[in-house]
C-alpha cells in the first residue's frame, strides 16, 4: 500500500530540521525547498502546520507548554514578520525532532476510519460527516475528491432499508455467491449487516428447515419493493443468531496473504508467526467448505488448513469445480 500523503509530508520534517540545524542563522525558504525537493509553497504549509499545532489537551491540563522550535524571518533577519510572508526559516531549538515524537495513523488504519465513516454516512447521512470524509479522502490521496459517489453495489441499500422498516417484501435478481447462475427471488429483509465484505441482508421467508438466507448487496443486480407485507417470525432473534453462528478453523498463511483471512473471516486471532508464515484461528460463517476454499485459493499455494482436517482439501475441491464450470482442462 502506498504511503498516505499526510504521512509522507510529515515524515520529511526530520530532514528539514537537519538542514536547519546545520545553518544556525536560518535558511531561505526557497533554498530549503530545493534542498528537500518539494515546492516552496507546500513546504511552507507543512512548517506552518507544525509551527501552529496546539499542544495536547492533556499537556494543557497539566500546565505544560511546548518550547519554541521554529522562527520565521524576513529577508534581512527581521523576526517581526507574518509567517505567511517570511522568506527565511530558522531553528531556535537544538532538538526540534523531539517535537515529532508522535505516532501517526498508518495507511491501513486510516483506510478503516474512512470505510467506517462512509458506512455510517450510508445509514445516517450528515453534512458534517460528509465534510469529514472529504478531509480523509484528501489526506489519503492528496486531492479533494468530495464525498465518494455511491457505488453500484450500494444501490439496493436504501430500498432494502425502507422495506425493512415498513416490513415490505422485495423482489431481487441475485448473482449467487457460492453457486453458479443469476436467480430472481422474493425476500423479506429482516436485518441489514455491514461486514468486511460490505453490506449483507439476512432475509426470509425461512425455508422448510427454518433457516434464513444471507445475500450480499454486491450480488443484487435488481431490487423492486412490493406491495406485500410480511410478519416477523416469533423466534426471529434465535434464527438471526443461528444465521451468524461461526465455526473455528485454523490455517497457516504466508504473511503476504493475511488479507484473505480478513476478507473471509468474521474474526481473526494470531496463534503464532515466523518470518515466512502466520498461524491463525478464524471464525467463519457457513457455507464452511466453500468459504475456506475461496480463502485458500485467494491466499495462494503457501496456504493450508491445520484444523479441522476434513477441510484440508477445500481449496483443491473448489478449484476443480471452477475448472469444470469454465470448461478448462
Amino acid at each position: 500500500m502506498a504511503t498516505p500523503r499526510y504521512a509522507a509530508r510529515f515524515g520529511r520534517l526530520p530532514a528539514v530540521f537537519e538542514v536547519l540545524l546545520a545553518h544556525p542563522n536560518g535558511v531561505p525558504l526557497a533554498t530549503l525547498a530545493d534542498e528537500i525537493g518539494v515546492p516552496a509553497g507546500e513546504l511552507r504549509e507543512d512548517l506552518l502546520a507544525f509551527y501552529t499545532a496546539d499542544p495536547l489537551e492533556a499537556d494543557r491540563m497539566l500546565g505544560l507548554w511546548r518550547p519554541p522550535v521554529l522562527e520565521f524571518l524576513g529577508p534581512d533577519g527581521d523576526g517581526d514578520v507574518d509567517p505567511l510572508d517570511a522568506e527565511v526559516v530558522r531553528a531556535v531549538n537544538d532538538r526540534p525532532t523531539e517535537e515529532l515524537g508522535v505516532e501517526y495513523v498508518d495507511a491501513s488504519e486510516l483506510a478503516l476510519v474512512h470505510t467506517a465513516a462512509v458506512a455510517l454516512h450510508d445509514v445516517e447521512p450528515d453534512p458534517d460527516l460528509a465534510a469529514a470524509i472529504d478531509v480523509l479522502t484528501e489526506t489519503m490521496v492528496g486531492a479533494p475528491g468530495g464525498h465518494p459517489e455511491r457505488p453500484a453495489w450500494h444501490e439496493p441499500l436504501r430500498p432494502l432499508q425502507e422495506a425493512q422498516r415498513q416490513r415490505r417484501a422485495v423482489r431481487i435478481v441475485y448473482s449467487r455467491t457460492w453457486q453458479h447462475g443469476v436467480t430472481p427471488r422474493v425476500i423479506h429483509p429482516y436485518r441489514l449487516v455491514q461486514t468486511r465484505r460490505g453490506w449483507e441482508v439476512d432475509a426470509g421467508p425461512p425455508d422448510s428447515a427454518g433457516r434464513l438466507r444471507t445475500f450480499l448487496l454486491s450480488g443484487i443486480r435488481e431490487v423492486e419493493s412490493l406491495e406485500q407485507d410480511f410478519e416477523l417470525p416469533a423466534d426471529l432473534p434465535a434464527m438471526l443468531e443461528a444465521q451468524r453462528a461461526t465455526t473455528p478453523v485454523r490455517v497457516v498463511l504466508p504473511h503476504g496473504s493475511r488479507w484473505a483471512a480478513d476478507m473471509y473471516a468474521e474474526t481473526v486471532t494470531v496463534l503464532s508467526a515466523d518470518e515466512d508464515d502466520v498461524a491463525l484461528e478464524l471464525e467463519l460463517l457457513p457455507p464452511l467448505a466453500d468459504r475456506v476454499g475461496m480463502l485458500l485459493l485467494a491466499a495462494g499455494s503457501g496456504a493450508f488448513v491445520t484444523e479441522p482436517a476434513e477441510l484440508a482439501s477445500a481449496g483443491a475441491v473448489l478449484a476443480e469445480e471452477l475448472l469444470v464450470h469454465h470448461g478448462t482442462r
